[in-house]
């Protein structure tokens, strides 16, 4: 299956130490604005995407020149960032799902009926494949509730889902 990914998503699952084992099961496609927003750095989170791309695990795609009025047209309807923009304009165009942990475009997702998911989402689903055991699976939410902005709701019922509860 191809998902398009946000920096967010591709940074989180990075840092909860799962980025990899996504790639194995889905097919990444990101936008070169990603990918530059996501390498830049010289931490772990950075060198692990940058290795994902090396070995093709990740597929960069280069935005048209044509497609940046259509990428400034979404950063300024849905005041959002520019990587976000093309990651949400390539998935429109792929008619792909979004993984995506950025608030204001989850919301522009909901307005334009976009199908999104989300580094819990990848977790949760890891956890009742068997791809992850529960208990390191308690722990990495534990880390993403740490990185990622998310109500104590969403890490309740993921945790619930990820114990079998729900």
């Amino acid at each position: 299956m191809d998902i398009v990914f946000d920096a967010s998503t591709l940074i989180l699952l990075a840092k909860v130490d799962i980025l990899r084992i996504v790639a194995e099961n889905v097919k990444i496609i990101i936008p070169e604005e990603v990918k530059i927003e996501c390498t830049k750095k010289d931490v772990f989170d950075a060198k692990l995407i940058s290795a994902l791309i090396e070995k093709r695990q990740i597929k960069v795609k280069k935005l048209l020149l044509s497609e940046g009025k259509t990428v400034s047209k979404l950063c300024k309807d849905f005041k959002i960032q520019y990587g976000e923009a093309a990651a949400l304009h390539l998935a429109v165009e792929k008619k792909c799902p979004l993984a995506v942990d950025d608030g204001p475009t989850i919301k522009a997702c909901k307005i334009i009926n976009q199908k999104f998911t989300t580094a819990i989402h990848f977790l949760v689903n890891m956890t009742e494949t068997a791809k992850i055991d529960r208990k390191e699976a308690i722990v990495k939410l534990e880390k993403l509730s740490c990185y990622g902005r998310y109500s104590r709701r969403i890490i309740e019922d993921a945790s619930k889902r990820m114990k079998g509860e729900n």
